[in-house]
């Protein structure tokens, strides 16, 4: 068991602040009107560090920084590097999915040349990140980065400590369970484990003595997320656990020719038509209503290409694709969409 730092040695704060996936990126996704959609991105981040600094509250970023693992904007990622410089004490990250091409983070990713900055400190692999003293209490913070395994017990990554608060970057079966998602548990030692990855904010859940939260992202991208408030999320000396809103344009989506909805992690595909009655979309419909709409050739002309991505997941869902086929047909489309963005 590694020994505790001694308590004068301790990173002192008033609390924490959970940042919710960025996904800070040169191109603007699907529907958003953004006229500059990374620039969008980093007001938000600015927002959440000068929140950060005005409380005393260390920043948390709980994954996917970059919606792409090598994000090839220079001036972009200097004009991040400056707003993290403005930070009154040192940001942590976990790594998401977005940030990396390999199983972990490699110096080839973005993410690992911003930590080399010094300017956030990233967690790379599951275990301990730091402990900090929060008011009279010594909290231990510990992370595991997408696809690792989150540990059952939090206690050997540590010394004595009061309580210990985790990060996880996961599907995580809160209130509406589904395929592959992974049931919370109880983490000895642990009483909160904050989640990213799944962008819409969702009701908490008590296992044992852990209690598992995921604020929901900071940038909305699917259509699925038009209702969600953007917000970063404290938790200070006394407990409490806040929901700050983020300055934010409601109406950010064209919802032209829409018909099926993108899905953000974690959620189940609707059609706008379903949503809006409350009766399922036969395909029948679905297709009637594609002929009768205003822009259909327009659909795809986005700078990511996630619209006609929507009609080719609704198509393979339909006609029920085999995963090689399935497979094949994305691959084909993300190599066209890295070709046009070159």
């Amino acid at each position: 068991m590694p020994d505790m730092p001694h308590a004068a040695g301790l990173r002192e704060a008033e609390g924490f602040l959970f940042i919710g996936d960025p996904h800070l990126s040169s191109r603007r996704p699907g529907r958003r009107k953004d006229e500059n959609f990374g620039q969008t991105v980093l007001r938000k981040i600015a927002f959440a560090i000068d929140t950060a600094n005005e409380r005393r509250l260390v920043p948390v970023f709980l994954g996917d920084m970059f919606d792409r693992p090598v994000e090839e904007d220079e001036q972009l990622k200097t004009q991040l590097i400056r707003i993290l410089r403005k930070a009154w004490t040192l940001p942590i990250s976990n790594v998401g999915n977005h940030d990396i091409r390999n199983a972990v983070l490699t110096d080839g990713d973005s993410l690992a040349v911003l930590a080399e900055t010094g300017l956030i400190k990233v967690a790379a692999y599951s275990g301990a990140v730091e402990t900090f003293r929060i008011g009279d209490k010594v909290i231990g913070m510990g992370a595991t980065p997408y696809g690792q395994d989150a540990p059952t017990d939090a206690r050997p990554f540590f010394g004595k400590v009061d309580t210990i608060v985790w990060l996880t970057h996961h599907d995580v079966a809160f209130e509406n369970p589904y395929p592959g998602s992974m049931a919370p548990f109880a983490i000895a030692g642990c009483r909160m484990v904050v989640n990213g990855h799944m962008h819409l904010r969702k009701k908490p859940i008590q296992v044992g003595k852990t209690f598992w939260f995921n604020p929901g992202n900071i940038t909305r991208q699917a259509i699925d997320a038009i209702d969600h408030v953007p917000c970063v999320s404290s938790l200070t000396v006394d407990g409490r656990f806040e929901a700050i809103p983020i300055p934010h344009e409601t109406a950010i989506f064209d919802l032209t020719g829409k018909l099926i909805d993108a899905i953000s992690p974690g959620e189940e595909a609707k059609s706008a038509a379903a949503a809006a009655s409350g009766e399922p979309e036969t395909a029948e419909s679905a297709f009637v209503s594609l002929l009768k709409a205003d822009s259909a050739m327009e659909m795809g002309k986005t700078d990511d290409g996630s619209v006609l991505l929507e009609e080719i997941n609704e198509k393979l869902d339909r006609d029920r694709a085999s995963d090689d086929l399935r497979h094949l047909i994305l691959a084909l489309h993300s190599t066209v969409v890295e070709k046009a963005a070159a």
